[in-house]
């Protein structure tokens, strides 16, 4: 099978490109920047394509003889219609990793395009949204008429520059976003707090714009999700402050700049925590934990588990407990998940 990597000299790209590589795989190494992909693709001895996302002919043409497409360029606000479209022109198999809500919901859109063209369309194929979806699908199951879903995740080793850029310019003028009845609602950021019960520990986490405000209402169907996180509250209200100035779009570059990525000692020793709790109108809950490496570990791993599989999947918007299954990231490397009894 001959796939498609765009974005791969990106920190997740190449991540990603590595691992295929000693897993025997042999992607097509794409994406803009010539002087960066030439040499990484010729160190990998691996093809390459060099083409950017501004021209749909072009895309096309860059997908030309491929069987699936693994996206990883961001900020995915600019980069995954363009994609997207030309991978349903194309009827080519599209997964991303991204985590930005808006990006989530406007595929969704294309999900009915999607599926008459019988193309799969599955974003956030990484950390972003794996283990929290499949966590979200887990509780769904214990406890099927479930009215709302808090879900907190917790990781070391630090953003990758993406990321970082992403999380800066990304989110609402206020912050924060919560899905409430079915329907995606701003708030502030940091507005609401739980205390999530961690394997390694009960954490006061915040409430923070994350993917599953989107994929974990078309995972389940619960109408109130909210997403949190650890973070110090200084930090919150330092983004508090960045969401609401005309600088936002500066110091998300600036920031880019300046992040490097975790190196191999923080990817190795950092791991990623997820809780997740469940609640039904009568007032009974079910929770779940899921333990595993980095985030960007996870995701590498996520990406080539999936992408080989994208071209049997179910045609149209597909989130990856619902393509994959709930126990889709208990069976990745180095990830245990435990659910306990509703009560």
């Amino acid at each position: 099978m001959t796939w498609l990597l765009y974005g791969a000299t990106g920190y997740t790209g190449r991540l990603i490109a590595r691992r295929a590589v000693a897993q025997g795989r042999r992607p097509v190494l794409a994406g803009r920047n010539a002087a960066k992909l030439v040499p990484f693709a010729a160190e990998l001895g691996l093809e390459h394509r060099v083409f950017d996302l501004s021209e749909p002919s072009t895309i096309r043409r860059g997908l030309n003889g491929v069987s699936a497409v693994a996206h990883c360029a961001g900020p995915f606000a600019r980069t995954a219609l363009p994609m997207a479209h030309a991978c349903v022109e194309t009827r080519t198999p599209y997964l991303d990793i991204t985590g930005e809500i808006d990006v989530f919901e406007s595929l969704h859109s294309l999900g009915p395009r999607a599926e008459a063209a019988g193309v799969t369309l599955l974003p956030g194929a990484g950390f972003d949204v794996v283990p929290t979806d499949c966590v979200a699908a887990l509780l769904a199951a214990r406890l099927p008429d479930a009215t709302q879903l808090d879900l907190a995740f917790m990781t070391g080793g630090g953003p990758s520059p993406g990321t970082a850029r992403t999380m800066m310019e990304g989110g609402a003028p206020d912050g924060g976003r919560i899905r409430s009845g079915g329907e995606i609602r701003s708030v502030p950021l940091g507005s609401r707090q739980v205390r999530a019960a961690f394997p390694s520990g009960a954490r006061t986490v915040v409430s923070v714009p994350w993917g599953d405000v989107s994929t974990a209402y078309h995972s389940t169907g619960i109408p109130d999700v909210t997403t949190y996180t650890a973070v110090p509250q200084a930090v919150v209200a330092a983004s508090r402050a960045l969401r609401l100035g005309p600088l936002r779009g500066a110091v998300a570059g600036t920031v880019a700049r300046l992040v490097r990525g975790p190196g191999e000692r923080r990817l190795s020793g950092t791991r990623s925590e997820v809780w997740g709790q469940a609640t039904d109108a009568a007032g009974n809950t079910v929770a779940a934990t899921l333990t595993g490496p980095n985030p960007y570990r996870m995701t590498a791993d996520s990406v080539l588990r999936i992408v080989e599989r994208l071209p049997e999947l179910a045609a149209g918007f597909q989130t990856p407990s619902r393509a994959l299954g709930a126990n889709f990231a208990a069976s990745m490397d180095d990830v245990v998940v435990e659910v306990e009894a509703h009560h």
